[in-house]
């Protein structure tokens, strides 16, 4: 496939819907009740007295966790669109909850292979983890890595940095000898250890999972075979263009809060930001923000319609990953003094913004698959 072969771009709808805008604003008013700022930064001392309200306010009172969840089984039915709302505004309050990895990325996996009776937990509010590196892209990424295996009647191996954790449910992919499976274990069964581990961002921490439990038992396989790499490649890309949702939501927030900041602080008997370097920036800033938003919803949109996905997500990734980043570094840096203390707000994002560059697949990964989706392959070595 060349450029000059490629299919012309779907024609999306990319305007909010009244639904959209209406569960945009009650879940931006409870976050802003239940995640406030101080909390946040506990988080980094080990104090968390924020994750279990915050998660309880969007599962239970607003019921987010039935989002994705047919309706069948005891969930509203919606789709990638209304997920991207909520993802985007967890992303603008940097909200420690698993609506990304439990809501969309283990419940997307779920529905994939008819795990009917684990949705109806999930629609109740019930938590799950993929195990698998945080910055698996793929299943092709994730069977490279495989860490797991099925061998002598037991489900063995230890997989490291894992996001999602604590969560209720394992969701555990194998490579075996007869090709790819997906066992459910329970988090809390015998043979089952999680070792949380340091990360840069207190907000989505990381476990280390090791696994030593029968096959026959807490371990038993969900399905197998290319169905489950399928599965695994869908939750994955739906989960990557949620994920830009997020990244977008932050990089909006950053930009809001140093205008914010840049109109009220005073500097030399004039407000800062009318110095024209400054407004410069801010202009910049502006419209990649703006271009995130863009990008985001368009991901969102094609997983909705099943049409240009991978392509769709590969670019949202790329694009709004970097533009999170930036977006944080110019917080912190306008921020002056203010930004670069633990307790600021802004160095929050700037953390979430460092982490979630490599969640899913870094922009480089992503760079390199949309490579090949279009046909334009790298330089040749030599």
């Amino acid at each position: 496939m060349t450029a000059d072969t490629l299919p012309p771009a779907p024609d999306l709808d990319l305007l909010a819907t009244d639904v959209e805008t209406d569960l945009r604003r009650s879940v931006r008013a409870v976050l802003a009740k239940t995640c406030p700022t101080e909390a946040l930064t506990a988080l980094a001392d080990g104090t968390d007295e924020v994750s279990a309200a915050a998660w309880s306010a969007l599962a239970g009172d607003l019921g987010l966790a039935a989002l994705l969840v047919p309706e069948e089984h005891g969930g509203a039915g919606a789709g990638p669109r209304e997920a991207a709302v909520v993802a985007e505004e967890c992303g603008r309050a940097c909200a420690p909850v698993p609506f990304l990895t439990s809501a969309v990325l283990a419940t997307d996996l779920l529905g994939a292979l008819g795990a009917t009776e684990a949705l109806g937990r999930r629609a109740e509010g019930g938590t799950a983890a993929l195990v698998v590196p945080a910055a698996t892209r793929s299943a092709q990424g994730w069977s490279r890595g495989a860490a797991v295996s099925a061998t002598g009647g037991r489900l063995v191996g230890d997989v490291r940095g894992v996001v999602g954790l604590p969560a209720d449910l394992l969701l555990v992919p194998v490579a075996g000898p007869d090709g790819p499976a997906l066992h459910l274990v329970e988090a809390g069964a015998e043979g089952v250890t999680l070792t949380a581990v340091t990360s840069l961002d207190a907000t989505r921490p990381l476990t280390d999972v090791h696994l030593d439990v029968p096959l026959d038992g807490a371990g038993s396989p969900l399905a197998t075979g290319e169905k489950v790499t399928a599965a695994l490649d869908h939750a994955l890309a739906t989960a990557a263009g949620l994920l830009a949702a997020e990244q977008a939501g932050l990089a909006a927030w950053c930009l809001e809060q140093t205008v914010a900041h840049l109109s009220e602080r005073r500097q030399f008997g004039r407000v800062v930001g009318g110095f024209q370097a400054l407004k410069h920036r801010l202009a910049d800033l502006y419209a990649e923000v703006g271009q995130a938003s863009a990008v985001a919803a368009h991901a969102a949109a094609a997983l909705a319609e099943g049409t240009d996905v991978p392509v769709s997500v590969a670019v949202a990734q790329a694009f709004c990953s970097e533009v999170a980043v930036h977006a944080a570094e110019e917080a912190v840096q306008l921020h002056g003094g203010l930004g670069m203390t633990w307790e600021s707000p802004v160095h929050l994002r700037l953390k979430r913004a460092k982490a979630d560059h490599v969640l899913l697949g870094s922009p480089d990964a992503h760079r390199d698959a949309l490579a090949t989706l279009v046909g334009l392959p790298g330089p040749e070595a030599g």
